[in-house]
């Protein structure tokens, strides 16, 4: 009636059921699984047996890599913010004075389809020794900074936030399409009623592109948080956890005592916290955006 048209809820069932069941099947089955196994003592093959909590005691009082790599895994979610106010400007920029920008805005997404194993070869080779022909440290010393040279991969101060920085190279493309697709969706006519006030520039911005591309940039900050919580395929390349556990994080700790120490029941504990982790930090995240839209109205 009056142009809307109405859908059965049966119609609606036949095309949400399918992606129900899959959702069901792959994903909360699984988890359910791992939340079972947590409880056991298993080595993968023989007699699971009961234990109750044992491995979460043990996770959270008696395992000297796990807080460590929790608090790992929160540099790397925070290095990640880093990328959002980044692609944030080079989006407007490449919208504001770039004729045709869709080139540049794909060149920046390259690094996001390369293969991991391809990305974690190439940043090893950049960041290896002068001796061994890593372009970094030849670069330093080039430039005359020899005192700034490192073993970068290999130095356990710093290999951490040198796996930070090709995350960030890694996956800024993927938030600049993002961020750009927010800010070709906001219309001219409001930068033209705002020039009238004479409104121009960053001033434009701050008060207009800003604001209206708050739920665009929800999503970027959601997604790398919870994606850099889930780090796993370029440390196992680039380092393998080491040198001395100082890169490992929740992922690669489980991964290492599941299939490495053939802990299968404490692995799956180690799971179960990385969910429930990620689902923490998205509550906490939505109701931080939440205030703060609610501080701008």
């Amino acid at each position: 009636m009056n142009g809307v048209l109405r859908v059965s809820k049966g119609t609606i069932t036949v095309f949400v059921l399918p992606c129900l069941l899959f959702y069901l099947a792959f994903v909360f089955a699984p988890i359910l699984v791992s939340v079972y196994y947590s409880l056991m003592e298993w080595a993968g093959m023989g007699d699971a047996v009961f234990i109750g909590l044992d491995n979460y005691i043990f996770m959270f009082t008696q395992d000297p890599i796990f807080w460590p790599s929790v608090l790992r895994t929160l540099y790397i979610s925070l290095f990640s913010l880093a990328q959002i106010p980044i692609a944030i400007v080079v989006a407007i920029l490449l919208s504001r004075y770039v004729r045709r920008p869709n080139f540049l805005v794909s060149s920046y997404f390259l690094p996001v389809i390369l293969s991991v194993v391809v990305i974690g070869q190439l940043w090893k080779a950049i960041y290896n020794p002068a001796s061994l022909g890593g372009m970094l440290n030849k670069l330093l010393t080039a430039a005359g900074l020899d005192s700034w040279t490192r073993t970068w991969l290999a130095d356990t101060d710093i290999a951490i936030f040198a796996l930070c920085f090709v995350i960030l190279w890694q996956y800024i493309g993927y938030h600049v399409l993002i961020q750009f697709t927010g800010v070709q969706n906001i219309s001219s006519d409001i930068y033209e009623a705002a020039s009238i006030d004479g409104a121009e520039g960053w001033r434009a911005d701050r008060h207009i592109t800003l604001p209206l591309m708050a739920p665009v940039i929800k999503i970027s900050v959601v997604l790398a948080v919870i994606g850099s919580l889930k780090a796993f395929d370029l440390i196992v390349v680039m380092t393998g956890g080491g040198p001395a556990d100082s890169t490992q994080v929740i992922s690669t700790h489980m991964y290492l005592a599941t299939f490495n120490s053939f802990k299968y029941g404490y692995g799956s504990a180690i799971s179960t916290f990385l969910v429930v982790f990620c689902l923490v930090m998205t509550v906490l995240l939505n109701r931080l955006f939440k205030r703060a839209e609610e501080a701008i109205s």
